[in-house]
């Protein structure tokens, strides 16, 4: 089974307007509100290539109920944690001439729910996979990644990491089964910049060394980069495509990537495909990547 943690979900409440002028009335002429949360998006894409996900978390209110109600329509199983002060976040994205983002705050997680949200994960069995990946909102402690990582050490539970600097570079000790920097945020780890799949390499080798069994890279237009455990490095161009939402690509990657490890009984190099062309599938449409728009990526690709 498969288990995806989002700390800090939202409903994302999407408008597009030609112009945002502040201090003015704005209307818009385009909006859409979807589950927000990179868990959240792991969980609807792996749905989508015919994988079933229990999604954990928190939620809040009547806009935690609206988001249990949403990513149940999407045919995600939630298993959320109800907290009792404050509400799920209202992330409002603004597209005019430019991107505006106002991201909401999120509940008042206590001490009693993160001991819920422990009890939920105390469920997880060998062979189960656990992805954790996003911020940490600020009523939560910041070594929860940590925390969570040493509770399921033994278990036999294969954990995926896709966090930021010192989230990510304090959990490799603990061996997860992979990890998703894209390059800038890879770049800025260790202190240089990371334009080109051959700059990626070393310092994917480097995380490695450091305990991630598998690194795998996301790079945009630049395509991706795979540094595997069994020695093999693997380096690919973006498909060709018209970008038309860049958001959950990445999210996108990490599910295709489970999706192809599962489905080819552990092969790094399909895995890697499913993640590129999973990823590339968000990024040319509106929603999430479905299998079809994936498997037809991967049919002109040729693999």
């Amino acid at each position: 089974m498969i288990h995806t943690v989002t700390f800090n979900p939202a409903l994302d409440y999407i408008v597009r307007l030609d112009e945002l002028t502040l201090g003015e009335i704005n209307r818009v002429n385009y909006e859409r509100i979807l589950p927000g949360g990179k868990g959240v998006n792991v969980s609807i894409v792996l749905g989508n290539l015919g994988h079933e996900s229990r999604a954990l978390g928190f939620y809040a209110g009547f806009t935690g109920i609206a988001l249990e109600n949403m990513l149940a329509q999407f045919g995600v199983t939630c298993d959320f944690v109800k907290v009792e002060k404050g509400m799920t976040r209202i992330n409002v994205k603004a597209k005019a001439k430019e991107e505006t983002e106002i991201n909401g705050i999120g509940p008042d997680i206590q001490p009693a729910d993160i001991d819920a949200l422990f009890a939920k994960l105390d469920e997880l069995a060998a062979g189960d996979i656990l992805v954790i990946s996003g911020s940490i909102p600020s009523t939560l402690p910041d070594d929860m990644y940590e925390r969570i990582m040493a509770r399921m050490e033994g278990r036999g539970v294969d954990i995926v990491v896709d966090a930021m600097r010192d989230l990510l570079m304090k959990v490799l000790p603990y061996k997860p089964l992979f990890v998703k920097p894209n390059n800038h945020e890879l770049g800025e780890i260790f202190g240089v910049e990371l334009a080109t799949r051959e700059d990626v390499v070393p310092y994917a080798k480097k995380m490695q060394e450091l305990g991630a069994r598998n690194v795998l890279v996301s790079m945009a237009g630049e395509g991706a980069v795979l540094v595997a455990e069994d020695g093999s490095v693997h380096a690919s161009p973006a498909p060709k495509g018209e970008l038309v939402n860049s958001v959950g690509a990445g999210d996108s990657m990490v599910a295709g990537f489970i999706s192809g490890l599962i489905e080819s009984g552990g092969d790094y190099a399909t895995a890697f495909r499913w993640g590129c062309c999973t990823g590339s599938a968000s990024a040319f449409s509106a929603d999430l990547a479905t299998r079809a728009e994936v498997e037809e990526l991967l049919a002109r690709s040729g693999s």
